[in-house]
């Protein structure tokens, strides 16, 4: 299988504290829970892409990792796939979903 390095390939993320996810339909909805109260205001709705790649980040796998995931679940050529996973785990730290680092 042909890979394309991601930028940050080797980084390994894991899910920031603080938020709850459920599926639905292939589909997966994350909710941030401060003080055991919903925000309701910033749910985030994921389609069935992101939802593999949120539920693929553990904390131990890197971000080629997880472009690796979407290839093989897709069947997406591996500079697409490596394109929207650092498209979208941007996106994750920007809002604060994901950081840095191995889970214990």
């Amino acid at each position: 299988m042909n890979t394309v390095p991601t930028k940050g390939g080797g980084r390994v993320l894991r899910k920031a504290d603080g938020y709850v996810s459920r599926s639905i339909a292939g589909d997966a909805i994350i909710v941030p829970v401060r003080g055991g109260v919903g925000d309701l205001e910033s749910i985030c709705t994921l389609n069935a892409v992101a939802a593999t790649i949120w539920g693929a980040i553990d904390g131990h796998r890197s971000v080629d990792a997880l472009t690796a995931e979407v290839v093989r679940v897709y069947d997406v050529g591996a500079e697409q796939a490596a394109a929207d996973v650092a498209e979208f785990v941007e996106l994750l730290s920007a809002k604060g979903l994901v950081v840095e680092g191995v889970s214990p």
